[in-house]
């Protein structure tokens, strides 16, 4: 069988050439959509499942109603739908450094688009989160209950030399600023379990956990895995 792929996007951007395509995958018989920067895979709606866990996880680890949340990395947007589907959030904000991102899907060409831009809890805002979370929070911000990141491979892979200092004590410091005073942090990584980033996890946030996400892979037959860290901090 010959994999037909479809481009229904191509940009330049600072870090790399950004590419959205959409192909039918044999193994499942249906069309996905796949992001490249460059020559590397980013993303893949094949894979969805950790991603949505990462909402998930996080905001299990959160009390009360009334939620604020906010996404770093709006990818193929399902981290934001899935947040979107727990009926306790009540603002959901999402920062992505690639306003070609966003613009995919303000033109809902992407499945989760749809369901994403027409709800009315959703903000899109073009801009760089790992800037945004080593600046001071705004004046007046009271900090969200949940922050949910996925942006790089895991905190030792990242896509921009940039990003590394977020995952260090002082970076998550700086995060933690941003958040209510029982708010949660929740990471995911394409790698297992670091216990040297679980060590600067727990400097920062009074209860922390590494939770591996396992899910079946239709391409190799098997079963792979993704880390979603979680933390917490206290009131």
């Amino acid at each position: 069988m010959i994999t037909r792929f479809e481009e229904l996007d191509w940009q330049p951007t600072p870090i790399g050439d950004l590419t959205l395509r959409r192909r039918t995958e044999p193994a499942v018989g249906r069309e996905i959509y796949e992001v490249k920067l460059g020559d590397e895979y980013l993303m893949s709606s094949l894979f969805t499942v950790a991603e949505e866990e990462l909402a998930h996880l996080g905001l299990a680890a959160v009390e009360g109603q009334n939620l604020s949340v906010l996404v770093g990395g709006l990818g193929l947007g399902y981290t934001a739908v899935a947040a979107l589907r727990d009926e306790r959030v009540s603002a959901l904000t999402v920062i992505d450094r690639l306003g070609a991102v966003i613009g995919w899907h303000e033109r809902e060409l992407l499945p989760a688009s749809t369901e994403l831009v027409r709800d009315a809890r959703t903000s899109l805002v073009e801009d760089d989160f790992f800037a945004v979370m080593r600046a001071d929070p705004a004046d007046g911000h009271t900090g969200y209950d949940a922050i949910l990141l996925d942006v790089d491979h895991s905190p030792r892979h990242q896509l921009d030399p940039t990003h590394a200092s977020l995952y260090t004590v002082d970076g998550l410091t700086r995060l933690a600023r941003h958040l209510a005073p029982e708010g949660v942090f929740a990471l995911w990584s394409d790698d297992p379990p670091d216990d040297d980033f679980m060590t600067e996890l727990e400097a920062v946030f009074d209860a922390s956990a590494a939770h591996v996400v396992d899910f079946d892979n239709p391409v190799t037959g098997g079963v792979s895995s993704n880390t979603v860290y979680v933390g917490r901090r206290r009131g």
